[in-house]
């Protein structure tokens, strides 16, 4: 006998281990949706006038933030969207989820920018790593990534860079900084605040499982591409997500406790460790807290 939902008669689809909830369909989008509108309440105070870029991979995380938030402000006229896609220059993976990310946005009717590593820095990732280097392809990739969606967001006049974090993402990180002592990069994960020349991040999905995301954009029919990445191997993060993961089985709500128990402390650290004064990066002119950007130092400008 199927199983039904803990607030009607249908069906469930899904058990939430860390609440005991079975949920149908029906309640389950509204308890996804919930979380990311008490999310945007709480953190994100969206004003009348707000651009909000949104960092669209065509990934399931991506595609399910532009699906709820176009779904949350489409009939507010005095709130614009914006997606942004980053085309690294990733054979063989960043072709088709651009193609998925050209769906969706077609779809919902809301104006798409697509820039590449090759146009704005002279090489594609693929390119970059292939030469003689130090770090991973991640760094790389993660350094000049943000400061690509940073630079457009200020080009079209944002005021808000909302980005597809999930749980699983943001306790990841949060474990990840514990395990390299690194206090002041933890600090950064902090609820934003307006600094000049950065575009203020916003991550609705935070609150999420990135389980849940992906049922979400499975039960809605988004188009989104499910494929990995070929330079995720050569990240720390996926060893620290098993562990996590293995936690989360054995003592469901880990996840929850890691982000709560960081949100909690991170203001105390904040006084101890305050953030550095932004600068301009004197090649680029994009933000830093030196005078050279970390985007700058990783493409050898001088």
């Amino acid at each position: 006998m199927p199983i039904k939902c803990m607030k009607c008669n249908r069906d469930a689809i899904i058990f939430q281990k860390y609440s005991g909830m079975h949920l149908c369909k029906k309640h389950f989008i509204e308890d996804v949706e919930r979380k990311i509108k008490l999310t945007i309440r709480k953190q994100y105070n969206v004003e009348k006038g707000d651009i909000i870029a949104v960092a669209l991979s065509g990934g399931k995380d991506s595609v399910v933030l532009l699906h709820v938030l176009h779904k949350i402000f489409s009939k507010r006229r005095d709130v614009e969207l914006v997606a942004i896609t980053i085309d690294e220059g990733i054979e063989g993976y960043r072709e088709d989820t651009l193609r998925k990310a050209r769906e969706l946005t077609s779809e919902l009717g809301v104006r798409h920018i697509v820039r590449s590593f090759k146009d704005e820095y002279g090489k594609t990732l693929d390119e970059l790593t292939a030469q003689e280097r130090e770090l991973g392809a991640c760094s790389y990739c993660g350094v000049l990534r943000k400061s690509l969606m940073n630079k457009i967001a200020n080009e079209i006049g944002a005021n808000k860079l909302a980005t597809g974090h999930n749980l699983d993402d943001e306790a990841q990180t949060v474990m990840m900084n514990h395990l390299g002592g690194d206090v002041e990069r933890m600090i950064r994960l902090s609820p934003p605040r307006a600094l000049e020349g950065l575009v203020l991040r916003a991550k609705p999905l935070r609150k999420v499982p990135e389980k849940e995301v992906a049922l979400y954009a499975i039960v809605n029919e988004l188009p989104f591409d499910m494929s990995e990445c070929p330079y995720a191997h050569e990240a720390l993060r996926g060893e620290v997500r098993d562990m996590i993961n293995e936690f989360e089985v054995k003592h469901p709500g880990t996840k929850y406790s890691i982000l709560r128990g960081f949100d909690k402390v991170v203001g105390i650290l904040g006084k101890e460790f305050p953030q550095a004064e932004l600068t301009d990066c004197r090649i680029c002119g994009e933000p830093c807290t030196a005078d050279l950007c970390q985007a700058c130092k990783l493409l050898g400008r001088s």
